[in-house]
């Protein structure tokens, strides 16, 4: 399903199993799946910090997307709703997150849900 999200992005099994294995042993991160059977149709991830600029804590959701064959299903929407809970329940201020600048679709998606555009990301590789 990251393929979706990043279609261009050369992914490793191997690089994305570790990181994934590090989130899950950390108290700032927080994933949640959809399924449906044993098919993993929906899938969320969402980092905590200490925000200076919130004054309390942010909730960033790195990752999220919806099997593209399982859209129009409400699925994203559960999914959201239920990443925003889990924000509220860990004391978070804000939930955050970024999309890029082409899935117009996903920005009006997070519009009707009540998020703002209110700002730019800047990006620079270092490796």
């Amino acid at each position: 399903m990251l393929r979706q999200l990043w279609p261009r992005k050369r992914l490793s099994r191997s690089k994305l199993r570790a990181v994934y294995d590090l989130r899950l042993d950390s108290p700032f991160s927080q994933h949640l799946c959809v399924t449906e059977g044993d098919r993993l149709v929906g899938f969320a991830a969402l980092t905590f910090e200490n925000s200076l600029w919130m004054q309390g804590r942010l909730a960033i959701v790195e990752e999220f997307v919806v099997e593209e064959s399982y859209r129009g299903r409400g699925i994203g929407t559960r999914l959201l709703e239920a990443a925003v809970a889990m924000a509220r329940a860990r004391g978070a201020r804000r939930v955050e997150l970024d999309s890029a600048t082409h899935r117009t679709e996903a920005h009006a998606f997070y519009r009707q849900r009540g998020f703002e555009n209110r700002g730019f990301v800047f990006s620079k590789p270092l490796l």
